[in-house]
């Protein structure tokens, strides 16, 4: 969340403005873009409901030529005449690290990773199963935009405490006037 209405090195002017020239940006946090979203997801406006149906149908066409894929890349392994054992290794390969991303995904669309450095680690192990991925991604575009829940859960906590402390401040200190000395 940014509290700045203004992006760093922006004349006064067009952060007054906005970026668009068109409203004026609101003082205090804004909200954070969803990709495919952006910050649409605030309102539900500007087509929010069609990029969740693009989306959903995006994601899960994904998946499906993914899956045609690997069913290729099987044959190859058919037609190379390797052990049956090596086969069978590469689908529990793909399935477990499917699950594994499924899971992963689902889980950062609810809360920031804890350890971000894991998720690092994790990434190699994310990209083998990327049809695991784009079924987490297909799944919660048909709930909210992939990400919204926590999105929303930041931005409402940062415009309350803005809020907060916009409300206890006591003024200018310059502006203040001074008791006359005699």
């Amino acid at each position: 969340m940014s509290e700045n209405s203004e992006a760093p090195g922006t004349p006064p002017a067009a952060a007054a403005t906005g970026s668009g020239g068109g409203a004026p940006t609101p003082p205090g946090p804004q909200p954070e873009p969803i990709r495919f979203f952006g910050t649409t997801w605030v309102d539900h406006d500007g087509g929010y409901g069609l990029r969740r149906v693009g989306v959903a149908a995006g994601s899960l066409a994904a998946a499906v030529g993914s899956c045609l894929a690997l069913r290729f890349a099987y044959q190859g392994l058919a037609i190379a005449e390797v052990d049956s054992i090596v086969g069978m290794l590469v689908i529990v390969m793909f399935a477990v690290c499917s699950a594994i991303a499924f899971r992963k995904t689902w889980e950062c669309f609810g809360a920031r990773p804890k350890d971000p450095a894991r998720e690092d680690s994790l990434r190699g192990l994310k990209s083998i199963g990327f049809i695991g991925s784009l079924l987490a991604y297909f799944f919660r575009s048909l709930i909210e935009a992939p990400g919204e829940k926590l999105h929303r859960a930041e931005y409402e906590s940062a415009r309350t405490q803005f809020e907060k402390r916009r409300a206890t401040r006591t003024g200018n200190p310059a502006a203040r006037k001074r008791p006359k000395r005699r």
